[in-house]
């Protein structure tokens, strides 16, 4: 009888457990905000100059990595990179299943402590970027009409040799209609400046349409990135002493930045952790409601 019993209150006891988890996420499904096939992703960096660019680029390859990790889809928009490989400015549309539930925990202010390469003295630097994450409908897309494009060619201005001055690979497109205009001048062929212009302004397009149909995104945009300041961080990522620090979560540290960057395993681990906090934090509001009704 006492084995009969133990085998009962084991099989039992999974049975009731996997029935609380499925209550558990049906009831926090009730309350989630609506889902989206793709986002918008914005890495921009922040105070810190130089540093912040850089490290504006370890993210942005981290992200990829992480998308490449999870098996979603990315489409460069637009980049703005800098001569010693940093990147002022990357945004990107991400495309799988959950890939907004779980990115959306990221946007707001990384912080980032290390030394410079550039620093001789070997003081600590603390730089900023921002990332912004913007939810985008499924049936949401914009179409650039040849018709409503005005296409100028210049000669590129700034460093850049001979080349730069006797031929006309600058291009400018006007978008007509909106009367938003973009340049590019960062490649030598003229083709690729108007490849890029142009995806410069589907990126500017697509923020105006979003923002037109999405009251609240300028807010949830303002409320993730805030004025970019060192001390708005959600995350810190401390060089010298190999550590990561989510803020909003207790238990939020790991260790071993080199790995963390890559985008894998450990990202998705800090991820999970940052949803399962939320999920807490999202019955006990469920049940704070419903106890005051």
């Amino acid at each position: 009888m006492v084995q009969l019993l133990k085998e009962e209150r084991e099989a039992y006891g999974s049975i009731l457990f996997r029935l609380d988890s499925e209550i558990l996420n049906g009831i926090l499904s009730m309350d989630d905000e609506e889902d989206y096939g793709s986002l918008i992703m914005e890495v921009t960096a922040g105070v810190g100059g130089q540093e912040a660019m850089l490290f504006a680029r370890e993210l942005f390859d981290m992200y990829c990595g992480y998308v490449e990790y999870k098996g979603w889809e990315v489409e460069m928009l637009q980049t703005e990179n800098t001569d010693i490989g940093g990147t002022r400015h990357a945004t990107t549309v991400i495309s799988g299943p959950d890939a907004y539930r779980y990115l959306k925990h990221e946007g707001g202010v990384h912080r980032v402590q290390r030394i410079p390469a550039t620093e001789k003295s070997g003081r600590i630097h603390t730089s900023t970027v921002t990332v912004s994450i913007i939810p985008r409908p499924d049936d949401f897309q914009v179409e650039l009409k040849e018709k409503d494009l005005k296409i100028e060619t210049k000669r590129a201005s700034g460093a850049g040799g001979q080349h730069v001055n006797t031929t006309d690979s600058a291009v400018r497109i006007v978008h007509l209609p909106t009367g938003i205009a973009v340049e590019c001048q960062t490649e030598r062929s003229q083709q690729k400046n108007r490849e890029i212009a142009k995806q410069k302004l589907t990126a500017k397009l697509m923020q105006i349409e979003l923002e037109a149909r999405f009251s609240s995104t300028q807010a949830l945009k303002k409320s993730q990135v805030g004025q970019s300041l060192r001390n708005e961080k959600i995350r810190t990522y401390n060089f010298n002493q190999d550590r990561i620090t989510d803020h909003r979560i207790e238990g939020g540290t790991a260790h071993n930045l080199k790995g963390f960057l890559e985008g894998g395993e450990q990202l998705d681990d800090m991820i999970e952790k940052l949803r399962r906090s939320q999920r807490r934090k999202q019955l006990m509001d469920i049940i704070n409601r419903e106890c005051e009704q």
